[in-house]
């Protein structure tokens, strides 16, 4: 894409006012993460489903989640994950944007194709970034997972994050907190890097089939299709990324929510779900996941890109 057209479309970290971006990034994320909750929910126990559970589908979980609960039912380990989620998306956010400025000048040398480029250093900047917020977002992740799944398929109850934090330092101490942090770390960085690195890529890619790919002067897109083509790049990536890392966050799911007395290594989990469901269990959850990643990918990119123009420093 021509750098002209490019220029108006990306808004890079040193431009941006930082105090500005934290403080309403937290209010829009926040927005995002209570519309698009349940979908985890929903995953959530597709997942840990065993072979007995009558749920089998997200419809019959929706069902049986309104039926006992009620709509609050789709919102169990909320609030963990709200206490959590500010912290984990500023680490998250400063990191990916601070690594990707180093990561093009890597890549710059190579003289790669600009999807290529973009590829590489978004998906460099992604899997950093992730790995610098897994130190918050696994104890929360864990907590509100355990929170999500209570009393549902033989799993225990708890009365609220608080329960599960003491129960967990009670059997476990302080690394109980940090159970699957090999696989989320396997899971989220890989996650991470395919997402980014796909959003990176398509963008460039969208943008050649709409003529914007030479190096003449051109207008610069109006906002509606520059959205458009975000939008698109994170439907793509989301799609991209839940087909690939699915059945790690799957054993990662199961290996988080067990008891103490239910205690499984990662073996015996990867051995239950093929006993159970043949290599298919490994992509339990997918289509909530694969709607989770999408959704959450194209809100949450817009609301991004949104955020980066609002908070665009004064000249």
């Amino acid at each position: 894409m021509a750098a002209s057209s490019l220029g108006q479309t990306e808004i890079n970290w040193d431009k941006l006012d930082k105090s500005k971006f934290y403080v309403v990034g937290a209010g829009i994320f926040t927005g995002l993460t209570v519309g698009l909750y349940p979908v985890s929910v929903i995953k959530t126990r597709l997942q840990v489903a065993t072979g007995d559970t009558v749920e089998k589908s997200a419809s019959s979980v929706i069902r049986g989640i309104l039926k006992t609960d009620g709509v609050p039912g789709l919102y169990r380990g909320f609030g963990t994950v709200i206490t959590g989620a500010v912290p984990a998306r500023i680490i998250f956010l400063t990191a990916l944007e601070t690594t990707k400025v180093t990561a093009f000048k890597m890549v710059e040398p190579f003289n790669f194709s600009e999807p290529t480029q973009a590829a590489l250093a978004n998906g460099i900047a992604g899997m950093a970034a992730s790995i610098c917020s897994q130190a918050v977002f696994v104890p929360i992740d864990l907590i509100s997972q355990r929170l999500m799944v209570q009393g549902y398929s033989g799993h225990e109850k708890y009365n609220g994050g608080l329960d599960v934090a003491r129960k967990i330092i009670r059997t476990d101490g302080i690394r109980g907190f940090y159970r699957g942090f090999g696989l989320s770390v396997m899971t989220y960085s890989p996650s991470s890097a395919v997402w980014w690195a796909s959003y990176g890529s398509s963008q460039r890619i969208i943008w050649r089939l709409l003529g914007q790919g030479t190096d003449r002067e051109e207008a610069a897109p109006s906002k509606s299709t520059i959205m458009l083509v975000q939008a698109t790049g994170g439907i793509i990536a989301g799609a991209t990324a839940s087909c690939i890392t699915t059945p790690l966050d799957t054993i990662k799911t199961r290996l988080q929510v067990m008891g103490h007395e239910r205690r499984s290594s990662a073996r015996q989990v990867v051995t239950n779900l093929i006993k159970d469901d043949g290599w298919t269990g490994f992509y339990r959850g997918l289509g909530p996941r694969f709607f989770s990643m999408s959704a959450w990918g194209t809100t949450m990119i817009l609301a991004y890109e949104y955020l980066k123009r609002l908070c665009v420093k004064d000249e």
